[in-house]
C-alpha cells in the first residue's frame, strides 16, 4: 500500500485522472482519492518508482 500526496489534485476529474494514470500501471490497482487532504492510497504490486513516474507524466507530481 502506498500514499502519494498531489499537491494539485482539488477535484473529481483530478482524482479520476490520476486513478486512471495508477490504473495505467497496474489495471487491478485499487486507488482511493482523498480530496479534502489531497492524497491518494494505491494499493498495488507495483514499484512505487512506477506509480510516481504514471502521476508526473499525467501532469500530477506526487511529493
Amino acid at each position: 500500500m502506498y500514499q502519494f500526496t498531489i499537491p494539485n489534485m482539488a477535484c473529481g476529474g483530478c482524482a479520476r485522472s490520476v486513478t486512471k494514470a495508477l490504473q495505467g500501471v497496474d489495471a487491478e490497482a485499487k486507488v482511493e482519492a482523498d480530496l479534502a487532504a489531497h492524497t491518494i492510497s494505491v494499493e498495488s504490486p507495483a514499484s512505487e518508482a512506477a506509480l510516481r513516474a504514471a502521476l508526473t507524466a499525467a501532469g500530477y507530481p506526487a511529493s
